[in-house]
């Protein structure tokens, strides 16, 4: 720019006038202006936001103050991994140039980064979709929650109030659960490396049946550390079961998709990782009676089937089956005496008729002859008596006989046994489906032994 120009007249002779264009003007401006800024970044608010058909954006950036018109041409903007609104926090790198066709200022943007939670989101989306893809979210890989945990691991920050919500709640719920605090900073550059050791450290030691890991509310800035690719795979990797408990209801981290159940609170985490003491105790209760009434109704059962078994025993005993049989000897020998005597009584009656018949007829020859047929008939009779007496003597021996040789106790004497499995009323004939410490009873002739099978071997 020319170093007269804003000079007043050395002397009162009018100096010849340096006329400029406007075209002239902006062009030396606009040169200006890029020599004396060169490329700076530039912290404000989207507002204006268009973008016409020829692919470039126009928008104004803006503070609290003042703004400034702003372009970002195609060549420049196809390279952005989102697309810039209005209200949207930026840092826009570029020039300061001249518009020169209304000879407007303006900055020429040539990068955009978000700032702020809006950066943060974009890059929690981007690493939700990479983790995703890579499986640490999926439903078959999570494991089920100890329904009644022994011991109960925190990975959270010792100091803070979601520690102390978590254990009143366990206290309140399920006091005999040992608890182990790892602690670690929830917050802060360090924050996702520390929790991501102690989450290993409780897994390794293998003290734990359930971890949570919980931290209080915050900013999605406060809670971050729960969202570094660290911590997540962290948690994928843990054998040991996972809920997570970050933040309030509202408010999810990448740790909450990779841990096994997520909760909205740390209280609720807390909740979620054991049961209620109270509940616990009245569901016992209500099992406690109904399987005493169980008890109760097999017990009756039991008893009437027992019942049942023992008069079937009583009525199948080998003593029963023999005294049994000892009466029906008693009636065969009965109507055995019986039909003798009626025989004696009708040989009798016949031999009176004889004497009588002889008495009548009177001839001595006669009567020896009669005596003889007498003394014959009476030694036939005799004869035949005595035959069949010995006979049924003899037949009524042998019915004693093979009474006593099929008696069961008769066998028994000899040295032999019955062998009955368990409870069963059936004798024992094979050592088929008999196993090793099956309880057996054994029948002897004069007591019971009860063994304990230990060795079982088979002869063919």
């Amino acid at each position: 720019m020319p170093a007269d120009l804003f000079d007043p007249p050395a002397n009162n002779t009018t100096p010849a006038r340096d006329v400029w264009t406007v075209s002239r003007l902006n062009q030396d401006v606009k040169v200006l202006l890029d020599r004396s800024f060169g490329l700076i970044w530039l912290q404000g608010e989207i507002s204006n936001f268009s973008r016409p058909a020829s692919g470039h954006f126009y928008f104004s950036l803006k503070d609290s103050l003042a703004q400034i018109r702003c372009a970002m041409f195609k060549n420049r903007n196809r390279y952005l991994d989102f697309m810039p609104e209005n209200g949207v926090q930026i840092l826009a790198r570029g020039r300061l140039g001249l518009y020169e066709a209304r000879g407007e200022y303006q900055f020429i943007v040539e990068h955009i980064e978000e700032v702020g939670s809006g950066a943060l989101q974009r890059q929690f989306e981007q690493r939700f979709e990479k983790l995703k893809a890579e499986g640490l979210f999926d439903e078959d890989r999570k494991q089920a929650i100890p329904e009644l945990p022994q011991r109960i691991g925190i990975v959270t920050s010792p100091t803070g109030a979601a520690v102390r919500d978590a254990l009143d709640v366990l206290a309140r719920r399920f006091p005999i659960a040992e608890i182990f605090i790892y602690p670690s900073q929830v917050q802060g550059n360090s924050a996702a490396a520390q929790i991501a050791k102690q989450i290993s450290n409780a897994d390794s030691d293998g003290a734990c049946d359930t971890l949570l890991v919980m931290r209080g509310g915050g900013s999605i800035e406060d809670l971050w550390a729960f969202n570094e690719e660290v911590v997540v795979r962290a948690i994928a990797a843990c054998e040991t079961p996972i809920i997570s408990g970050v933040g309030h209801e509202t408010d999810f981290t990448l740790a909450d998709f990779a841990a096994d159940l997520r909760a909205p609170t740390p209280s609720a985490a807390a909740e979620l990782a054991c049961p209620d003491h109270v509940e616990l105790q009245s569901e016992f209760r209500a099992w406690q009676s109904a399987l005493q009434n169980r008890l109760a109704q097999n017990l009756a059962r039991n008893r009437g089937t027992l019942g049942a078994i023992v008069k079937r025993l009583h009525l199948q005993h080998p003593q029963r089956q023999l005294e049994q049989r000892h009466q029906r000897c008693d009636e065969l020998l009965s109507r055995l005496n019986r039909a003798i005597a009626q025989q004696t009584s009708s040989q009798r009656s016949r031999l009176r008729e004889v004497r009588l018949r002889l008495v009548a007829q009177s001839p001595r020859r006669m009567l020896e002859r009669q005596s003889n047929a007498l003394r014959q008939l009476s030694g036939r009779l005799k004869t035949a008596t005595e035959k069949k007496v010995s006979a049924a003597r003899s037949r009524l021996s042998e019915n004693m006989h093979a009474l006593h040789v099929a008696s069961p106790m008769a066998t028994l004497e000899r040295g032999y046994s019955i062998t009955h499995r368990g409870d069963s009323d059936a004798p024992l004939m094979t050592v088929e489906n008999l196993e090793n410490g099956d309880s057996l009873r054994t029948r002897l002739a004069n007591g019971t032994v009860v063994s304990e099978v230990v060795d079982i071997s088979s002869e063919n």
